[in-house]
């Protein structure tokens, strides 16, 4: 089991005062904050091991070297890759779905071929298809949500077919909150000779993930919603398209042997990683990935679960509060958006940080769906393990106090 009190005194972060109050962090969609135990493997690097990797043959480059391959086997266990050749470290998920757009969607995608994607997807998982369409001449299509904010899973079947080439979708919304179907969705994207394509910021984090059991062709993950820092990410591929991709990305490092007028490429994974890596953030992550299953997944994404069956029947009981997403708690993860009547989702944020709880207001990149949902912007809560109810009757006093004070002018 879990303790929310106990765990955040992991997170120095935390403990803080803003704006007179103490601080309740709500922005955990956007980044999560990073544990005393990430924050010291970082020192430790920089202070004893510090040195490239791969290339040198003294103790310090080969411990770094130890330390950045050890993070790729973490990896490859957290997620259930079948071999660590598998796992790409990039910078970000944002990267990651640029790797696959440009490398395989180069190689395989030809005028005619269509992309299937859904309003509900962040921006890093529809500008790379935007633009390899327009460079193929191909076609985008959207799979449509449901009035409950699910994915529309009759839309998919009537749209993913003999033109589909990709499927690129979301395993869990950062607006709407609802955790996708990827395994059906991966069956139906394999029965019309379709690659799978994830994105998985906002799951990984949260709940247990096992890239075989969905199937997926490929799934992409960053470090820093997941306590581990920021500037690097993961992008799983299964050998057999790997193998077939090249590299979008040259120099050092990535290289078998350099001729005059060609090169060759090193084997899985490293042709992928051109030049120096980002080593500390590799061990971080790995460090991250450590505590994270020390907690275990199952347990977090119980935890959530629970603050989300405590936290959403209070909000949406709020008159003028409206939340986007599935409204029953059961199906709704830890990111919550809403919008309160007449007030603007900046001043809510505005308001709620005077109060001490930093949440999250714009359109989350996620423009399209907003469009869909016909509102320029929300506000979003978004919850992580270190998170109590506390912090959630904190959030939902700060909106009764900006509503309050927005409609006549007190609190």
């Amino acid at each position: 089991m879990i303790d929310g009190k106990t765990i955040r005194q992991d997170f120095p972060i935390l403990d803080q005062i803003v704006n007179d109050e103490p601080l309740v962090y709500l922005d955990n969609a956007a980044t999560t904050q990073k544990p005393q135990a990430v924050l010291t493997a970082l020192n430790d690097y920089y202070h004893h091991d510090n040195a490239n990797v791969h290339r040198g043959v003294h103790t310090l480059a080969e411990r770094a070297t130890a330390a950045y391959e050890a993070a790729r086997e973490k990896v490859r266990s957290f997620v259930n890759a079948k071999e660590t050749a598998e796992i790409l470290f990039t910078r970000g998920t944002t990267t990651s779905l640029n790797w696959v757009a440009q490398s395989f969607g180069e190689a395989f995608i030809e005028a005619g071929d269509e992309i299937v994607i859904s309003y509900m997807e962040h921006h890093a998982n529809i500008i790379p298809w935007q633009q390899l369409a327009q460079r193929k001449n191909a076609k985008l299509v959207y799979l449509d949500i449901t009035p409950e904010g699910h994915l529309d899973m009759n839309d998919a079947k009537a749209k993913i077919g003999a033109k589909t080439k990709i499927v690129s979708i979301a395993q869990v919304s950062n607006v709407l909150g609802g955790v996708n179907p990827i395994a059906e969705l991966t069956a139906l994207a394999h029965a019309a000779n379709a690659v799978m394509v994830v994105d998985g910021a906002q799951a990984v984090p949260h709940m247990p993930v096992d890239v075989q059991a969905l199937d997926c062709d490929f799934y992409a993950f960053s470090g820093h919603k997941m306590c581990g820092p920021t500037g690097i990410g993961v992008l799983y591929g299964k050998r057999q398209w790997l193998e077939q991709m090249e590299p979008v990305e040259f120099g050092g490092e990535m290289i078998d042997f350099v001729n005059l007028y060609d090169s060759t490429w090193k084997e899985l994974p490293w042709k992928f990683e051109a030049g120096t890596p980002n080593i500390a953030g590799a061990i971080g992550l790995g460090a991250a990935i450590d505590y994270l299953s020390a907690l275990g997944m199952d347990n977090i994404h119980q935890y959530e679960q629970d603050l989300v069956n405590y936290v959403l029947p209070k909000l949406t009981a709020i008159e003028g509060l409206t939340v986007y997403g599935p409204q029953n708690p059961a199906e709704h993860t830890g990111v919550v958006a809403f919008n309160l009547d007449g007030i603007h989702p900046h001043d809510v944020a505005t308001a709620l940080d005077m109060e001490g709880v930093a949440v999250r207001a714009g359109h989350h990149c996620a423009q399209p769906l907003l469009q869909h949902l016909q509102v320029p912007a929300t506000a979003r809560a978004s919850f992580y393990f270190y998170n109590t109810k506390e912090d959630a009757d904190r959030l939902v006093a700060a909106i009764l106090a900006t509503k309050e004070f927005f409609q006549h002018g007190t609190i």
